[in-house]
């Protein structure tokens, strides 16, 4: 399995509270190059970079339903913070409005 690509999480912690996923219903890749990485790039690698993403740069979006009902968004973004730091994180978007 892919370290930085990563599946459907299972659940998470959100405002110190434990959600468990029931059901995912979107994921959907961006492998838009951001900030500094933006034209760091010759273009020729940065259109096939933008297909399928490189080192560092990407974000895998899912939104989910959790056992109660609720939907969320979030997201693993590939970007590190640091140099020690060499995997991506994860970020929550919100809860958002079901149907």
């Amino acid at each position: 399995m892919l370290e930085k690509a990563p599946d459907c999480p299972d659940g998470f912690v959100w405002r110190d509270q434990v959600f468990r996923v029931a059901e995912m219903l979107a994921e959907w890749h961006d492998y838009r190059r951001r900030g500094r990485m933006e034209n760091n790039m010759q273009p020729a690698h940065a259109r096939v970079a933008a297909g399928r993403g490189s080192l560092n740069v990407g974000r895998f979006y899912f939104r989910v339903r959790v056992e109660d009902g609720r939907i969320f968004e979030l997201y693993y973004d590939r970007a590190t913070n640091a140099v020690g730091d060499r995997k991506g994180h994860w970020f929550m978007l919100g809860e958002r409005e079901s149907g």
